[in-house]
């Protein structure tokens, strides 16, 4: 088996994302790699949820529309998805509450509600007996599922197990997903991903007002705050969040804060605070459906230009857009380490297909991050929080130090911090944030800033989660694929080296506008044609491969 996917559908508190990550975790101790699309409404209860779990022999971050198996909770989930089903699909569901007249598809009906009310089970646990079906389904072993559940499930895993068991016993045999010949990896989100990589590179302290979808970073370095020394707040707004951020900076403690747009819209004052002040941040800023509320739990990429533009005044950032759960941990390690380094803030540009999504992890594939220290002051004289220097980078120190002002001023200042309105001092400062970003551009030289995959006449340019399905695509069709990593300094030389020898470059993006490709004009590098979609849900790969020969690649 190559590929293989399984939607799960039913609505908000039934359990869907859990069913869908018990299962990648079942397909992931057979050796196989994930990735798990979860598609919901902005409701607390109600509305239709399904996740679609795809298992490969190899990395993917993708998912398709038409799927193997469907595990209908209940009825509006045959509705909905049964155009996804082939001749070769299956279909489970709880024949308490779900009728398949007129499917022709192969199916199993479990009796799922009878068992639960049987066993005294909250309603939630009718995933776990979804599961032990799906396992009988699929020629997975009773033994290797319980020892699967019981390292996954947290609490009354004897329960759980009964009720599994009984949905195990229920199903029958249709076809079997034998074990692969490769290791196990662990399965992330991409927002655990990003965490993960902060930690490693010296994250003392995270900020963030929940909103989708960056809520899960805030969740998930909260539950884990004692584990790995960090202090972790959530203030009353998104304002208090960037404030509170450059406290913590300003004491020498690497800080990070996670929004979404609407949220960033509040942060901007702040941002430009840390441009005048120098003060480092990381800012992880998760994409979603705008304008304004627009459509909270969908995706997007459209605030590409907000990122880049984002407060008053004049200052370097630096912003890394992921595409993957590798890329996610390896350059939110690297933001970090830039932001201190070059005191400037920097972005993580990610979106909700990236934030949200599971994967398989893979550590050695996601490169060698390190702590970076940064350029910290000798100690020696009288200190200037703003000395100039030939880099831009003033060397740093933090309050208290012995017989040291240490200011951090919003105003134009001195080398000192003294305000001032010198007319040449304030030039001098805006050719010192110049600088920074013009030595931040020379270090990014030593970096895989752009990537290329494969070697053809036309290529994709992509960033961020359509990284995945392009490079599915191409494959298929023998396509190039450009991917642009940072955003910013931007990679004008990499982009120009990569574009070399083409004849066509399709841009591929989740906005209306063409965001990556207005940018790469900007810089002087013309794209011959655009897919763009944006209607919150990310590109499937037949969707991509349709569009592709549209546009006579």
């Amino acid at each position: 088996m190559n590929s293989f996917s399984v939607l799960i559908g039913g609505i908000a508190g039934d359990g869907i994302n859990e069913a869908g990550v018990l299962i990648g975790h079942i397909l992931s101790h057979l050796g196989y790699r994930i990735f798990m699309y979860y598609d919901y409404p902005s409701l607390i209860r109600g509305g239709h949820n399904f996740s679609i779990v795809r298992a490969s022999n190899r990395s993917i971050a993708a998912h398709t529309d038409f799927v193997d198996l469907i595990i209908a909770f209940n009825q509006e989930t045959v509705d909905k998805h049964k155009n996804r089903l082939s001749a070769e699909s299956y279909i489970v569901y709880d024949s308490d509450k779900v009728k398949i007249d007129g499917l022709s598809t192969k199916s199993c009906d479990l009796p799922v509600s009878q068992i639960i009310k049987k066993e005294g089970a909250l309603p939630i646990m009718r995933n776990t007996c979804f599961i032990g079906g799906f396992c009988k389904l699929a020629g997975i072993s009773w033994p290797f599922l319980e020892d699967v559940l019981k390292k996954h499930i947290p609490k009354q895993i004897d329960l759980n197990l009964r009720i599994a068991l009984k949905g195990y016993e229920s199903a029958m045999n249709f076809f079997n997903i034998d074990k692969l010949n490769q290791p196990s990896l662990p399965i992330l989100t991409g927002n655990q991903a990003i965490g993960l990589g902060l930690i490693k590179a010296g994250l003392k302290a995270y900020v963030a007002y929940p909103m989708t979808p960056s809520s899960g970073l805030l969740e998930f370095l909260a539950r884990n705050a004692s584990k790995f020394g960090l202090k972790v707040v959530h203030p009353e707004n998104e304002i208090a969040v960037m404030l509170m951020a450059h406290g913590f900076s300003h004491v020498g403690l690497k800080a990070a804060v996670g929004t979404s747009g609407g949220g960033f819209c509040l942060m901007t004052e702040g941002l430009s605070l840390a441009g005048m002040a120098e003060l480092p941040v990381v800012i992880m800023l998760g994409q979603r459906t705008g304008p304004s509320t627009g459509a909270p739990t969908y995706t997007g990429q459209g605030d590409l230009h907000f990122a880049l533009n984002a407060g008053q005044g004049e200052f370097p950032r630096f912003i890394v857009s992921p595409g993957d759960a590798e890329e996610a941990y390896f350059w939110s390690g690297i933001a970090l380490n830039m932001a201190w380094k070059y005191q400037i803030p920097a972005f993580i540009l990610s979106d909700k297909s990236v934030c949200e999504s599971t994967y398989s992890f893979c550590i050695e594939e996601a490169g060698d991050l390190k702590e970076e220290d940064p350029i910290l002051w000798d100690g020696r004289g009288k200190y200037g929080r703003y000395k100039f220097m030939d880099s831009g980078i003033s060397p740093i120190a933090f309050p208290p130090t012995k017989g040291q002002a240490i200011k951090a001023n919003s105003y134009a200042h001195d080398e000192y911090g003294i305000t001032t309105e010198d007319p040449k001092l304030i030039s001098a400062l805006s050719d010192k944030r110049i600088l920074k970003e013009k030595s931040l551009s020379k270090e990014l030289e030593n970096y895989e800033t752009v990537k290329v995959y494969g070697s053809a006449k036309t290529a994709l340019l992509t960033w961020g989660s359509n990284k995945g399905v392009c490079i599915e695509a191409a494959e298929k069709l023998g396509l190039e694929v450009i991917q642009l990593l940072v955003l910013a300094p931007f990679p004008t030389n990499r982009l120009t080296e990569a574009l070399q020898d083409l004849d066509k470059v399709v841009a591929v993006e989740c906005n209306s506008t063409g965001q990556v490709a207005r940018l790469a004009a900007c810089n002087g590098i013309q794209i011959d044609d655009k897919i763009l979609k944006y209607d919150g849900r990310p590109i499937s790969l037949e969707d991509l491969e349709i569009r592709l020969r549209g546009v006579q690649v």
